[in-house]
Order: structure tokens, then C-alpha cells, then sequence
């Protein structure tokens, strides 16, 4: 009997505790399981932004017997690695690019010749002054891979370019406009430019503009470079750069024009057709006739489209 009353003593005392410690255990599960929130007032937002798209294209054709004649075979190649590091925090701002990208032909006639080549790296900083408008610094380098040759006949070639020969380096001090994240303009009158040609046959002729024998060639004038992107459409997106330089030194009438447009549309998430066009006009750039003898400045167009792996990230 007493064995009895002490067990129900026990149980009355401790049935309070057990309650209270089930409910803990519960209210703990309960904090476990909830999603954290962001406060509504916390308008923090990302500092850096990076990201690329690396596009690679391949053609391939053969011919046998072909009664309307070409070559027996041909195979190209182009790929692209564009990269972007941006930061953005109160009035700073820090843009940079860079650009990879080459591209070969090969045919049974005329052998593997290059058909893009390019090495183009840009950093731009601005500190916001009001609004649209920003106090900004800028650094340019370009250049190219390989060498490269123009061809007056299929038995001749001769070398026009190479590694570092030319590269173009400038810095300049300016000021940004930039209305919307989308387009930007930036002004320059007090750049510096360095045309750099590090290959003897090259610098000896007194390409680019060098002093024959020389390897680099300093100017000063004024640079203006304007950039635009746009999403046409949810599978379509374009990007352009116009770069214009006026030497002050020499001829400052005459204009030096980069300009390099690039249309991308996707056929599926993984399948893309890009364009590519890009025109340069430089006064101290010669071009090669057909008899093989050095000519005037002209325009320089590079039309390149396809289709193939393009992937962002």
C-alpha cells in the first residue's frame, strides 16, 4: 500500500515537469524549421558583380567530285572568352573587361591562315560627381596572340602583325556619363597613348607609325569611348564599343576609329548564333596590295557569324 501511494506521489509531482520540458522540445523544432527573413529596411545590395560567356564555333566541309568545283576540304574554328568584373559601392564605381579571342581557317587551297585574333583588356573607374556624371580614370591595353600575314597571292604571304607588335596601350583621365546601367559615354582631352611594335622586320619598316628602328612610339591627344548593351529580346542580346583618338602631335584631323559590335541569339540554352563585326581605321596603318607593295591607310572590316556552344556564367 505504501509502495502504491509513493508511485502516485511521484507521478503527480513530476507530470508538471515532463509538460513543460514536451513544450520546449516543441517551441526548439518549431525555431529549427523557420526560414530567416531579410529585414525589409536592409537595402544592401551586391558589391561585385562577375560573370563571362565563352562562345565556341566549329564548320567543317568536304567535297568529292563536285561537279560546281571548291575546295576538297575546309575547317574553321572561332572561339570567344569574355569576362566581366564590376563593383559598384556608394559613389565608387569599377568596371573591367577582358577579351579573348582567335580564331583559324583551314582549306585545302590556301592551308590554315588565322581569321581572328585579339587580346583586349579595359578598366574603368568613376567616383559619381551628380547623378549621371562621374570623375573617372581609364585603362586600355590591346593587343593581339600570333602573327599574322596578308596574302597578295596564295604563294605569298607577308607578316603584318605579331605578339605585342602592335599593342596599344593608353591612359586617360576623363569624365563618364552614364544614364542608365545599359549605355556610358567617356571623355577625354588629355590622353596618353603608346603604340608598342616588339618585332625587328616591323619596327624597322616603321610600322604603326614607329620611328624606323624603334620599338614604341608615345601620344598624346584626346580619346573618347562609348559603350552600349541591350537585351533585344529574351533570346537575342547585343553589345558595342566605339573607341575614336585624335593625336595631337600629328595630324590630329585624322581620327582613329575601333569599333566592335556583337550580336548573340540563342537557339537553345546551350546552342547560340553570334555575329561578330568589328572596323578599325588608323592613319599609320598600311595596307598590302595585290602586287605586293605597301598602300594607303583604308578601312579595316572583320565580319565573323556562326553557330555553336555558348555558354554564361
Amino acid at each position: 500500500m505504501k509502495f502504491i501511494f509513493c508511485y502516485l506521489f511521484l507521478a503527480l509531482m513530476s507530470g508538471p515537469a515532463l509538460l513543460a520540458q514536451d513544450q520546449t522540445m516543441k517551441q526548439l523544432q518549431s525555431d529549427a524549421n523557420q526560414t530567416i527573413k531579410k529585414d525589409p529596411i536592409d537595402t544592401s545590395s551586391q558589391i561585385w558583380k562577375t560573370g563571362g560567356l565563352f562562345n565556341l564555333n566549329l564548320n567543317q566541309g568536304a567535297l568529292k567530285n563536285w561537279a560546281a568545283g571548291g575546295d576538297k576540304s575546309s575547317l574553321s574554328i572561332a572561339s570567344l572568352l569574355a569576362l566581366h568584373a564590376y563593383y559598384k559601392k556608394d559613389r565608387h564605381q569599377w568596371d573591367n573587361t577582358l577579351e579573348l579571342a582567335y580564331g583559324l581557317l583551314n582549306t585545302t587551297s590556301q592551308g590554315t591562315r588565322k581569321s581572328d585574333d585579339r587580346f583586349d583588356i579595359l578598366s574603368k573607374y568613376g567616383y559619381q560627381l551628380h547623378k549621371e556624371w562621374y570623375l573617372s580614370g581609364l585603362f586600355n591595353f590591346r593587343t593581339q596572340f600570333s602573327k599574322g600575314y596578308a596574302y597578295p597571292d596564295n604563294n605569298t604571304k607577308i607578316l603584318t602583325s605579331d605578339f605585342f607588335a602592335p599593342a596599344y596601350v593608353i591612359l586617360s583621365p576623363g569624365i563618364t556619363y552614364q544614364p542608365g546601367k545599359n549605355f556610358s559615354v567617356f571623355l577625354s582631352p588629355v590622353t596618353a597613348r603608346w603604340v608598342i611594335v616588339h618585332q625587328d622586320s616591323l619596327s624597322n619598316a616603321g610600322a604603326y607609325g614607329v620611328d624606323p628602328g624603334k620599338r614604341s612610339k608615345s601620344e598624346f591627344g584626346a580619346f573618347a569611348s562609348a559603350s552600349y548593351k541591350a537585351t533585344l529580346s529574351k533570346s537575342a542580346s547585343f553589345q558595342g564599343r566605339l573607341d575614336l583618338f585624335s593625336n595631337y602631335k600629328h595630324e590630329p584631323g585624322n581620327i582613329d576609329v575601333f569599333w566592335t559590335n556583337m550580336l548573340l541569339v540563342k537557339v537553345t540554352k546551350a546552342i547560340s548564333m553570334n555575329l561578330n563585326v568589328d572596323m578599325i581605321y588608323d592613319n599609320d596603318i598600311k595596307t598590302v596590295k595585290g602586287d605586293g607593295s605597301i598602300g594607303g591607310a583604308s578601312l579595316q572590316i572583320k565580319e565573323l557569324m556562326g553557330i555553336g556552344l555558348a555558354v554564361k556564367f
